[in-house]
């Protein structure tokens, strides 16, 4: 390829002042001014992580809670993480054909704690061995109020795993699904329904 003598590389001149432009910046209402709008307010977390329940779990229902973490993902998988739980108790005594009461601790997320206490049918659940815990998960809670009603089992949600069982029970797109242990994870997942009140009674309809 012939070449000929390299071209002088000269600087361009600076155009005359009266020629420059200023560039400044765009202003509000003129093309190219645009409006960052700042990013979503973080909201605090609403919903109780998986990790938090195992732990409370474990520390509720002690030497038996090895299937803790298979029934929070279990459950997960259906409906998510859950915005409340309840710690409680069964009453003693609860017979075949009899009723079932007990009494916990609802735990919300960012609306404080409450003293609960609900009443069902029972098919015989054991007591003593820790068969009279109940730990509950509750998804989809709009308020508390929205707990103090009567709420159905769902057929074919009972799951056990290494001596915990859990079953669904549902009302108006909320979920409450009980965890018991024991002979009660054998036989106490068959809630037929469970009525929540905030004050003791003895009317389980």
């Amino acid at each position: 390829m012939a070449g000929g003598p390299a071209a002088a590389q000269t600087a361009a001149p600076p155009p005359p002042a009266s020629d420059r432009t200023t560039v400044y910046p765009a202003q509000p209402g003129t093309p190219g001014y645009e409006v960052v709008s700042p990013g979503p307010t973080p909201q605090p977390q609403s919903t109780f992580g998986a990790n938090e329940l195992i732990d409370v779990g474990h520390q509720f229902f002690g030497e038996v809670s090895q299937g803790m973490a298979s029934i929070v993902e279990h459950a997960a998988g259906s409906y998510g993480l859950p915005n409340g739980y309840i710690i409680g108790k069964e009453a003693s005594g609860a017979f075949v054909g009899g009723a079932r009461y007990g009494e916990g601790t609802l735990y919300t997320k960012n609306a404080g704690q409450y003293q609960v206490y609900w009443q069902g049918p029972s098919i015989g659940l054991d007591v003593g061995a820790n068969g009279d815990r109940v730990m509950m998960l509750i998804y989809n809670l709009p308020s508390v109020d929205s707990l103090y009603r009567r709420f159905a089992g769902v057929n074919g949600s009972a799951y056990v795993v290494a001596g915990l069982g859990m079953t669904v029970l549902s009302r108006g797109g909320v979920y409450v699904v009980p965890i018991v242990s024991g002979v009660g994870a054998r036989l106490g997942v068959n809630f037929g329904y469970l009525k929540f009140t905030s004050s003791r009674t003895w009317n389980p309809f």
